[in-house]
């Protein structure tokens, strides 16, 4: 049957592919793929404290993963959401943005729970995502669309029944035993996964998450830290055309190389953003010990570095000082310069100006 992208795609093939798709320079680029991963992988566990990891580099691939889909917001934005009490004045981009961040999260201790990927945590992702009980689609009519020509390029397949066989011989080929090398299998698994479609909105950010939560089920990363999203959005166009490629032509090849290169890029920076963040840690200690002895706690210079906004509950609840005296020892490490008092709403917040700027690097 010839393709048509205004016809359902219900004849969407089966995994595995038919075509052989572990070529040679496929698997050229899994080992150095694969060797960039494992270095990323032991540098995560040199940190003190991972959560670090979890507000800079999560919270960086939730706000460029939204990105691609135009739900745009700004790093100071998110960071003052990311540390306020209440969720009230955020804008609507900014939520969403944190709700990426929040299935993220969510996805990586559901596969604590139940250390398999599968149609149930595809739903609870989504879910939390968009933060509704819509589930599977189940209505005709998803088309996929040029946005400036209105030109309809893709319809995925149709009807709730046929969207879940796809989505379960999905599930057995990520399961799989044997079969292509995990790297390969990711690359696959994501083009299929975009191509079935399964929700009415969200399927973008629900595909990236899943991307990265199989490298972690294969243990090739302890935390879900990879910035996927920056290498998708710096070549977004490629991007939807080798999609397109694999889906017209059963091209796979090419997509494979893309994806790989991704994971390649992508924990390359990644490990070198870790690289940094554990540098400015160090120096940060050593010129509080220096200049603020008195003050001076491994735990206190640690938490500046858990959100790039930190607060005086922040060190109360975590046990350093009580009230009065965290706040007097913020205003100290202002006046050294590591911090700058900066008031949001009603709350007062001090800005770890040396973190921002690194995260905001691009």
């Amino acid at each position: 049957m010839v393709y048509d992208p205004l016809i359902p795609y219900n004849d969407l093939p089966e995994l595995p592919p038919k075509k052989e798709i572990e070529t040679i320079p496929v698997l050229k680029r899994v080992v150095s793929a694969g060797r960039a991963l494992a270095e990323l992988k032991g540098l995560g566990e040199t940190l003190p404290d991972q959560n670090i990891l979890v507000n800079s580099i999560i919270l960086q691939e939730a706000r460029t993963s939204s990105e691609i889909e135009n739900i745009i917001t700004t790093n100071d934005a998110l960071f003052r959401a990311l540390s306020a009490s209440s969720q009230v004045g955020v804008d609507p981009a900014t939520k969403e943005v944190l709700r990426y961040r929040e299935a993220l999260w969510t996805g990586f201790h559901d596969l604590k729970n139940r250390p398999v990927l599968s149609t149930n945590v595809f739903v609870h992702i989504v879910n939390t995502i968009k933060q509704d009980q819509a589930g599977i689609r189940t209505m005709p009519g998803t088309v996929i669309g040029n946005a400036a020509t209105g030109e309809t390029i893709y319809t995925p397949p149709d009807g709730e029944d046929v969207i879940r066989r796809k989505l379960h011989n999905l599930e057995e080929y990520i399961h799989a035993f044997d079969g292509p090398d995990p790297l390969v299998r990711m690359a696959v698994s994501h083009y299929q996964f975009e191509a079935i479609h399964p929700f009415a909105d969200g399927n973008g950010r629900t595909g990236r998450i899943i991307s990265i939560l199989y490298l972690v089920q294969e243990s090739l990363l302890d935390l879900p830290v990879l910035f996927l999203s920056r290498y998708i959005i710096k070549n977004k166009g490629e991007y939807y055309r080798l999609l397109r490629q694999v889906t017209e032509a059963h091209e796979w090849e090419p997509w494979i190389l893309y994806m790989l290169e991704a994971v390649e890029t992508t924990a390359d920076y990644t490990r070198r953003r870790i690289l940094d963040i554990r540098e400015l840690i160090t120096r940060t200690m050593d010129a509080v010990r220096n200049d603020l002895p008195k003050i001076y706690t491994k735990e206190l210079v640690e938490l500046l570095f858990k959100h790039p906004y930190t607060k005086v509950e922040f060190l109360v609840d975590a046990g350093i000082a009580q009230r009065q005296t965290a706040a007097a020892y913020l205003r100290d490490l202002e006046g050294m310069g590591v911090l700058k008092s900066t008031r949001i709403g009603r709350e007062n917040f001090f800005l770890n100006v040396s973190l921002y700027d690194l995260l905001s690097r691009p």
